[in-house]
């Protein structure tokens, strides 16, 4: 008898098909709210204790619940990238206007360590990729800054939606999983570390070390010592390097351009002061929160930033980490490794 597929099969593969095609089409229109989705989304899973503390204990209003959050999400959240999109915008529009500037000012350091170091950044190809790489980024950081403010009205819009309706999302979330029970919960509860991780345990890092490495620049006398506390904070979602990317080529700009002690002084706090509350703060977090693997924040990050643009070194992560969460659960469900087990198992003589 010649195997036939069942028709059930074929309907259900077609009308799969149908659902992620709708679903592709509605993604590519919608690509420009997807930022504010995940950040609505972080934010819920934040919050979601306090929604329901408010709802079963205070017995409060759904519409009044979530407006008090909201109202806590926006003052904990606007009022500070308010101030850090002012000093982004203002100090650095000049300089992505005219990058001759940005690499006079790492023409200045190759001069310091060809006449210290006998090292010749030039030689090295370095010079020629500087400007246009580090340009490049500021660019999409300040242009992202920018647009930002409209991902955060629609966030708070979605928000409120999901605060409104937590139980009946939460209920529709967890019997849309096409999962066993197991998985299922797996699913969630890594999802929920993960934003956690992501959502609270990056940005806590990067205020920490930049609030920490402004006093430093502050006290050494750094004149733009605002500015650089904050891209040393964004420099810390950098595997490996973080920080290091910052205060280095300050500390040496100091140092050619005269200020010799005061760029050792900078580049000593960086390393001992900035790099210990770096160790400390981490491994606090970790011991609280999902413990994501350098190697997946750096790949994360910079395909985020290309997708989501500022919110890409928090939301790129995550998906990553989503993925391979979905790719563990997948060979968990569907694989044939129950199959093989009993075959491995080694045999005993009776």
């Amino acid at each position: 008898m010649i195997n036939q597929i069942h028709p059930n099969k074929i309907k259900q593969v077609l009308f799969l098909a149908f659902i992620l095609l709708l679903g592709f089409m509605i993604l590519r229109e919608t690509q420009m709210f997807l930022s504010a989705f995940l950040g609505a989304v972080s934010l819920y899973v934040v919050s979601r204790t306090w929604m329901m503390k408010l709802l079963t204990q205070l017995k409060w209003k759904r519409w009044v619940a979530a407006l008090t959050i909201i109202l806590g999400c926006i003052i904990l959240l606007m009022i500070p990238f308010y101030w850090m999109s002012t000093v982004i915008v203002t100090k650095l529009a000049p300089i992505l206007e005219n990058t001759a500037e940005l690499q006079g000012y790492v023409q200045k350091i190759n001069l310091f360590l060809q006449q210290y170091v006998n090292l010749d950044l030039q030689s090295m190809d370095f010079m020629s990729q500087v400007g246009s790489v580090a340009g490049g980024v500021l660019k999409r950081l300040l242009e992202s800054s920018v647009s930002t403010v409209s991902t955060f009205i629609f966030m708070f819009v979605f928000l409120y939606f999901l605060l409104y309706d937590c139980m009946e999302v939460e209920l529709w979330f967890r019997r849309a999983l096409p999962f066993s029970q197991k998985n299922s919960n797996t699913v969630i509860n890594e999802l929920k570390n993960m934003i956690y991780s992501n959502a609270v345990g990056i940005p806590m890092v990067a205020v920490i070390q930049g609030f920490v490495a402004m006093i430093g620049y502050w006290i050494f006398g750094v004149n733009e010592f605002g500015l650089m506390g904050i891209l040393t904070g964004i420099a810390s979602v950098i595997p490996l390097l973080g920080t290091m990317v910052i205060f280095v080529p300050l500390s040496l700009y100091m140092m050619a351009n005269g200020q010799f002690y005061q760029g050792i002084g900078v580049g000593l706090w960086g390393i001992i002061v900035v790099g210990t509350f770096d160790n400390v703060v981490r491994s606090l977090v970790q011991k609280k929160m999902s413990n994501v693997h350098p190697l997946i924040t750096l790949i994360g990050a910079l395909a985020g930033l290309n997708i989501f643009g500022f919110f890409g070194v928090i939301f790129g992560p995550i998906m990553l980490s989503l993925f391979l969460l979905l790719v563990k659960i997948y060979g968990d469900e569907f694989g044939a490794k129950n199959e093989l087990e009993p075959e491995l198992e080694p045999k005993t003589n009776p």
